[in-house]
């Protein structure tokens, strides 16, 4: 029962936008518009071409808007993954020549007892 309810009143809201797109279209068709887009040139198109230009006009500049903010959110975090794995790198480095470090070379004299290196020096 609900589900009938909500498919009728989508095709309910979807009949009438598309009632009033149809009186739009016909109260709009004949009038026309002056528009001034550089000096001393003032076409005079139809309110339904401008309309839909104005339209197209702000699809693509909200696809361009949100393609650029996403561009930049992938540079930032390419930028702190790289950051990420220089400081990584880094870390193994120091690790691997501090135990380089911790390693001595056997004595030759088994009776002296070496103390262990302090790694905070």
């Amino acid at each position: 029962m609900w589900l009938k309810i909500k498919v009728w009143t989508k095709v309910t809201l979807f009949g009438l936008l598309f009632l009033y797109v149809l009186i739009f279209i016909y109260q709009n068709s004949d009038k026309t518009a002056k528009f001034w887009y550089w000096r001393h040139r003032e076409p005079e198109p139809s309110v339904l071409v401008l309309v839909l230009c104005a339209f197209l006009t702000g699809v693509v500049g909200t696809v361009l808007l949100r393609t650029t903010f996403k561009t930049l959110r992938q540079i930032r975090e390419m930028q702190s993954r790289s950051r990420a794995e220089r400081l990584e790198r880094e870390v193994t480095e120091m690790r691997s020549k501090a135990a380089m470090l911790r390693t001595k070379p056997a004595a030759n004299d088994e009776g002296s007892a070496s103390a262990p290196a302090d790694p905070m020096i």
